[in-house]
């Protein structure tokens, strides 16, 4: 496997090529300015990772690289309006940057453009990859509403929420994947098997974000501790707290959910041991191996060579440490 720093670099070199100057101004800058905030781009990466794990070349996968990241974006951008975030990545979002109705206009342009780099694919390959991508796009809108109704709703299953985390985050993750064999014209045994293990470890991903978020190092973690607790979202965490607590605790719990102090380092600490307390914050990090254990066996699994499973186990083993 190529370092993942030449995949990254590869990558953002392409990416740089496509953000040309286009007018209406106020359509394409905005979805420029999102496209240039940064991040690890991972996604665009295990596309390319993928297509040359299963051997076709990186620079063949790059249009869908850019469709699956022009999608994550996009996904970002109205994200933001709807939970009125004023910062992304420490910038300011495109709606407060712009307005909210360039956010909504760029942000649909560039789910648009995200469909038309599939274009660059002939045949069974373009009918392949626009079906998939319009199924995880569904999925992820589903997994965003089902996030919103848990916002409002004080009955949500750990089964719910697994199902939320999926459609939210996993699955995307899986198309990546998926995208890259499809353009190695990999089996279909190989192409559903791939993106079988990406989903799964995207759960095991954002089950371990979920236990940063209140457990990690600040120094690290690389966003504020604490930040579930004080908007009073209903992670893994809190749910089994709920299930594994006496009702007194419960109850303690739930009230910590309804308050919003504007000093919440009392209630995060609270909470935090309410977790522990529970044996919820183990139960957590056995729920993250659990789920990168089930990722590792379809893997192992897959009829294909070590030689070509080796570079989805290290780029999973690095997921799951945080070193990518």
């Amino acid at each position: 496997m190529k370092d993942i720093s030449l995949y990254r670099k590869e990558f953002l070199t392409y990416l740089e090529s496509k953000l040309t100057h286009k007018e209406p101004k106020n359509l394409y800058e905005p979805m420029h300015y999102i496209l240039k905030l940064g991040g690890k781009r991972l996604r665009p990466i295990l596309v390319m990772m993928s297509a040359e794990a299963f051997g076709s070349t990186s620079h063949k996968a790059l249009y869908a690289a850019l469709a699956i990241e022009i999608f994550h974006n996009f996904s970002l951008v109205h994200d933001d309006i709807m939970d009125d975030a004023p910062l992304r990545r420490g910038k300011k979002t495109v709606h407060e940057k712009w307005d909210i109705n360039t956010g909504i206009l760029s942000g649909d342009a560039m789910l648009i453009n995200a469909y038309q780099l599939f274009e660059n694919y002939e045949g069974d390959q373009f009918k392949k990859l626009a079906k998939l991508f319009s199924k995880t796009a569904v999925e992820v809108c589903e997994g965003q509403q089902y996030d919103i109704d848990f916002e409002t709703r004080d009955d949500v299953s750990l089964t719910e929420y697994l199902h939320m985390i999926k459609y939210k985050t996993a699955v995307l993750v899986g198309a990546a994947l998926e995208m890259g064999a499809i353009v190695a014209n990999a089996n279909e045994t190989c192409t559903q098997q791939i993106n079988a293990y990406g989903c799964l470890l995207g759960i095991a991903f954002q089950l371990q974000d979920d236990y940063l978020d209140a457990f990690g190092d600040p120094e690290t973690f690389g966003k504020q501790i604490g930040g579930d607790i004080i908007e009073n979202k209903k992670t893994f965490l809190y749910l089994k707290t709920l299930e594994e607590s006496s009702r007194a605790e419960a109850k303690q719990l739930e009230h910590l959910y309804s308050i919003s102090p504007l000093n919440p380092q009392e209630k995060i600490e609270t909470v935090k041991q309410l977790f522990i307390d529970s044996g919820a914050a183990h139960l957590a990090k056995a729920e993250i191996e659990k789920y990168t254990q089930k990722a590792f066996k379809v893997l192992e699994d897959m009829d294909i060579s070590e030689a070509k499973k080796k570079p989805f186990k290290e780029f999973g083993e690095l997921l799951m440490t945080r070193s990518v």
